[in-house]
């Protein structure tokens, strides 16, 4: 036999499991909202007159190898826009060392299609090397439409959506490149120090010293920035790109300050970003 429900009572059913789903669709919404319920405390914010932007460390330092290489190869911003919203579109600024079909790293580049060797393609510096020689080879890329540029380079199934992201791609070129002082900021919670008695443990013979942080740093940014770069900065722009870069970098380095043009980052206060600080160069930028 069958129990039939009256009609108040199905829509009772209704309206519940619609309470439900409604529920269950909020807090999702609110962990994605609300970073502190689901990242680790830490991250980098791009802010310039045309907007602000969040970032992972790991996108922050993508972004910086990128404005970097343009400045070695002297490439106006406009390529740099091109790079970012290609990244962001392939990969959202991660390198990658996976992909579709045998695709790898920032710009999912293919060695199949003679792009180099995968170990080369998750390189960023290298990769960005090789989309900027593809790039300058398309014939008035600065005066195209963005996607159009992009996907003269990539040749994708849909070089169309490469445009969604050229915002993005400006605004990340604007304070990644330097033209915009003080415009990135990271945060990250500070490394637990070891007890003494680990640190002995631990410790490296005399001959196997590594390098200091700071010229570790120094070495990584010259890979990206050309051989004899220094901290040394012919120009404030530079000297901001140089800046942007080290506090992408800050984290993997252990730098605890970073000071330059009249303002200082601190780690212990990354969430504050740059700070009045009357001592600070605009002739160099200082890491600690």
């Amino acid at each position: 036999m069958r129990r039939r429900f009256s009609k108040g009572v199905i829509a009772i059913i209704v309206i519940v499991v619609l309470l439900a789903v409604s529920i269950t669709v909020g807090v999702l919404r609110l962990l994605h909202r609300t970073p502190a319920l689901t990242e680790l405390g830490e991250g980098c914010r791009v802010t310039t007159p045309k907007g602000t932007r969040d970032l992972d460390i790991e996108q922050a330092q993508v972004a910086a190898v990128i404005a970097a290489v343009a400045a070695r190869r002297k490439l106006p911003e406009r390529a740099v826009v091109i790079a970012y919203a290609t990244g962001i579109q392939e990969s959202k600024l991660y390198n990658l060392a996976y992909g579709d079909r045998d695709s790898v790293g920032v710009f999912q580049q293919r060695p199949s299609q003679g792009w180099g060797k995968p170990e080369q393609l998750v390189d960023p510096v290298y990769a960005t090397g090789k989309f900027f020689s593809a790039l300058v080879k398309v014939k008035n890329y600065r005066k195209l439409p963005l996607h159009e540029a992009a996907q003269r380079v990539q040749r994708s199934a849909d070089g169309s959506a490469y445009a969604q992201h050229e915002d993005d791609g400006k605004i990340l070129a604007a304070a990644f490149t330097g033209r915009v002082p003080g415009a990135v900021h990271c945060w990250f919670p500070p490394k637990p120090s070891k007890s003494p008695t680990a640190a002995r443990a631990t410790a490296k013979p005399a001959s196997a010293t590594p390098l200091p942080a700071t010229e570790r740093a120094r070495r990584r940014l010259a890979r990206a920035l050309g051989p004899g770069s220094t901290l040394d900065t012919d120009s404030r722009r530079r000297g901001w790109l140089v800046a942007s870069w080290s506090v992408a970098h800050a984290q993997e380095f252990g730098l605890r300050r970073i000071r330059y043009d009249g303002r200082a980052w601190t780690s212990a206060k990354g969430e504050d970003g740059w700070r009045p600080d009357a001592a600070a160069s605009a002739a160099r930028v200082e890491i600690s």
